[in-house]
């Protein structure tokens, strides 16, 4: 039996950067994929040690866990799993950036 997950953005300003992407736009077709993959399955992404996550996610989201999903082109998604509720498990969209922004951000 697999739980129902809701995906949500972080915020309002990162769902309108996602919307004001073309809607040919190739990472934003990935991200749509994305999104359906982490609905069926909340863990689809690969876990991120807690000593690895950047303060910066610490710091503004006072989060404890993140997920990286791999998108084409070397692009990653960032998400949380913050948790259940009645209807199932949230995960909520953080970031997404090309790898050299993403190794950066996490010290790789």
């Amino acid at each position: 039996m697999t739980i129902p997950c809701q995906v949500k953005f972080i915020d309002d300003e990162l769902e309108k950067a996602f919307n004001s992407l073309s809607d040919e736009d190739p990472v934003k077709k990935a991200i749509i994929r994305a999104i359906q993959n982490i609905r069926e399955d909340y863990q689809a992404g690969e876990y991120i040690p807690k000593n690895k996550i950047p303060k910066a996610y610490l710091k503004k989201y006072g989060i404890n866990n993140v997920r990286v999903y791999d998108l084409p082109s070397a692009w990653r998604l960032m998400y949380t799993i913050t948790g259940s509720s009645e209807i199932g498990i949230i995960s909520v969209i953080l970031d997404w950036m090309n790898h050299k922004d993403y190794e950066k951000l996490f010290g790789f």
